[in-house]
């Protein structure tokens, strides 16, 4: 079985099936990780990227942005580096309401036990409940 990495774009043409033969491309390898045929790879930044282009491009809400990262992160035949956080960062991104990035900065702040956070972006980590550091 050999290993794939998945780009964003990828899964932005199955997600938004916005290139028809794109999209019919991408399910068939997503067909082929279901079958074992090929297993699927992918990580944290492609996360970030769809999270990004689903907000700013197709001007999707956070929690349409969220049940879109959490179908990827379901996908049969996926292996994701880090899912562990990004399930965290998920969750914590549907129940304060902040961007999936900055839950994911707080998901690794707490993984990697910092005592503190040090950001500009005060609001959306005071909402996350993050320990700050006083810059």
């Amino acid at each position: 079985m050999s290993g794939v990495f998945v780009d964003a774009n990828v899964f932005m043409r199955f997600f938004t099936r916005n290139h028809e033969g794109h999209h019919e491309r991408a399910v068939r390898l997503f067909e082929r990780a279901v079958s074992g045929e090929v297993h699927l790879l992918t990580g944290p930044p492609v996360f970030f990227e769809i999270a990004w282009t689903l907000r700013s491009s197709y001007k999707l809400s956070n929690e349409k942005v969220l049940d879109v990262l959490s179908r990827m992160l379901s996908l049969p035949g996926l292996h994701v580096s880090d899912a562990d956080l990004v399930a965290d960062a998920i969750h914590r991104s549907r129940e304060s309401g902040v961007a999936f990035a900055d839950a994911y900065i707080m998901s690794s702040s707490t993984a990697l036990e910092a005592e503190t956070v040090a950001t500009f972006n005060q609001s959306d980590f005071k909402r996350l409940k993050a320990p700050l550091y006083p810059l």
